[in-house]
């Protein structure tokens, strides 16, 4: 007979299951569409064989869940509840690829995409009705030009006036210097100096947790370089080598 706990973890595994069907069905989609069919957290879509791998998976652990509830085993059960229990408590890291789980109530409808056809007939016979009713072009008669003027002693001297000479180009205007440039980059250095200190506070704090917890020293620089929005390993490292009394101080081993 199943125990509360052969019922729980085999529920879950059909939950899991009817989600794998989902990614499976999704995998055809565009980004676009795929970002829309369902409220996702933030995540990296998985590929196909991903979701195919975990199908296999999840199929053969349930197979082993009703293998052992056949057999009266009584602990399975409780001991894979214990064992997830402890991962994600203990052992888990930040990880961004992952499966969400996709609920079918929560599936939304998507827009149909528009027909290509009809619309490229459309264009097609409003060029064609245009190009039918478009009328001949009307030529127009050239324009006649004046005859040349005969010069004379009147235009002559009117040409040689001194108001007919051209005015003198303006000088161009000149840019205004930048005078708060200085004042930017001043207003940016105690913005880093405050992201450094909060890097600096959160690796402490990481480091202190994880120390209580039994991880070892020499564990900790690569555990808390892989979480998310952490200095990079070299930073890290340093950090723990500056702030070790610190650090086992938080920790409660000083």
């Amino acid at each position: 007979m199943a125990t509360p706990a052969d019922q729980r973890l085999l529920e879950l595994l059909e939950k899991w299951l009817k989600s794998l069907e989902l990614h499976l069905r999704y995998s055809s989609l565009d980004a676009d569409s795929y970002s829309k069919i369902q409220p996702w957290p933030e995540h990296q879509r998985p590929s196909r064989w991903i979701i195919e791998l975990a199908m296999q998976k999840a199929l053969a652990l349930r197979a082993q869940v009703q293998e052992r509830v056949k057999m009266g085993d009584v602990k399975f059960s409780d001991s894979l509840e214990l064992m997830t229990f402890l991962a994600n408590l203990i052992g888990s890291e930040h990880i961004e690829r992952f499966i969400p789980l996709a609920d079918p109530e929560n599936e939304r409808a998507l827009a149909p995409a528009p027909d290509t056809s009809s619309t490229a007939t459309t264009v097609t016979t409003a060029t064609t009705a245009t190009t039918a009713t478009r009328e001949m072009p009307q030529f127009v008669a050239t324009k006649r030009q004046a005859p040349t003027p005969v010069a004379t002693e009147q235009v002559a001297r009117t040409e040689r006036k001194p108001g007919a000479a051209k005015p003198a180009p303006k000088p161009a205007p000149k840019q205004p210097a930048k005078l708060h440039a200085p004042a930017r980059h001043a207003a940016a250095k105690p913005t880093a100096h405050a992201s450094a200190d909060a890097a600096r506070d959160q690796v402490i704090a990481d480091a202190a947790r994880l120390v209580q917890w039994g991880r070892k020293w020499f564990e900790l620089a690569e555990l808390i370089a892989r979480m998310a929005d952490r200095p990079p390993l070299p930073e890290v490292r340093r950090i723990l080598k500056d702030n070790k009394t610190a650090i086992e101080k938080k920790a409660g081993r000083s």
